[in-house]
Parts: C-alpha cells; structure tokens; sequence
C-alpha cells in the first residue's frame, strides 16, 4: 500500500465518520407517505468528502456513512437502496466535477457540482421511495405518487447541498486542501 493510498483511505474514514455524525445529530424528522425522510447534512458531507477524495473514495466514505447510519438506525431493510443512492450520487458529483474542470476558486462551478447533486438525489430518492413503496406490496402507480409526495425533505437537502458545499469546499481548499495533496 503506497502512503498515498493510506492518506486516502484514513480520510475516507474519517469522512464516513462525519457523514455519519452529520446525520446522526442535526436530523429533523418529517411526515411523509413513503419512508420516514428527515432533513439532515449527510449528503452535504458526502458531497464534500467526494470532491475531496474523488469518486472511489468519497462514494466509498459515504456508503459506509449513510449505509452504517441506516443499519444503526432502524433503515436496515432499506439500507442497501441508501448505499446505492450514495454511490449514485457520488459517481455523478466526481463525474461533474471532472468535467467542470474546477479550479481553486471557481464557485460558480462548485455550484454546478452542488446542483448536480441536488438533482440526481431528487432522481435516486423518487426512485428509492418507488422500489420501498413497491416492497410492501404497493402497484407501481401508487408507490410513484407516494414516493414523489414524500420528496419535501430531499428537496430540502438538496437545497442545503447546493448552497453550503461550495461554501464549506472552499473554506477547506482555503486551510487543509493545500497541505494535504489527496487529488
């Protein structure tokens, strides 16, 4: 194992650990007719956790995360659609992020990246609702209503992703990102 690939792996730890933190103490939970969706920062952090590591890493730091969230938590039955999600989500913000070409500085691109992000958490949570819906016995046409009526929390963790990843990436790339040489 070369020391770069011990410098990522600890970080990714470390990122799973504060994914998981971010959910486990700023949660707010809400009704909804699907699941028991709840606003909270974990996907802020694993967006932030794969712009830091890249897609390998940040997607493997935030299954470990949001998944041993879920598992720890009572969502173990739905827990391998949260890890699908989070490997979606990420493979699709380290994707962005390339083709954006960023550079330190560029806020505009960041919230390319953080609007990217919000929209395909839109997508895989309409669809995760869909398929936990479907599990208990509900035809499709009502478990995609259902799951699209339960959308206001993801919505509004989407709308925290977009705004405070650029914010909280470029305060890092500012101190940490220019010690440690992860990219």
């Amino acid at each position: 194992m070369t020391k770069k690939t011990l410098e990522k792996t600890i970080m990714a730890g470390l990122c799973a650990a504060i994914i998981f933190i971010g959910i486990s103490l700023f949660r707010i939970n809400l009704p909804a007719v699907v699941g028991k969706p709840f606003i909270h920062f974990g996907n802020t952090f694993a967006v932030v956790g794969t712009l830091i590591l890249g897609g390998r890493y940040g997607s493997g730091a935030a299954m470990i995360g949001l998944g041993l969230f879920d598992i720890l938590n009572g969502y173990a039955a739905t827990a391998w659609l949260t890890i699908i999600e989070a490997l979606v989500l990420c493979l699709v913000v380290a994707g962005v992020f390339r083709v954006v070409q960023y550079r330190p500085g560029q806020i505009k691109k960041l919230y390319l990246v953080s609007a990217a992000a919000g929209l395909i958490k839109l997508v895989t949570s309409w669809m995760t609702g869909i398929v936990e819906s479907m599990m208990v016995g509900t035809n499709f046409f009502v478990a995609a209503v259902n799951s699209f009526l339960s959308l206001p929390a993801t919505a509004i963790n989407s709308v925290a992703t977009f705004i405070l990843v650029p914010i909280v990436y470029i305060a890092l790339e500012k101190t940490i990102l220019r010690r440690v040489h992860l990219n």
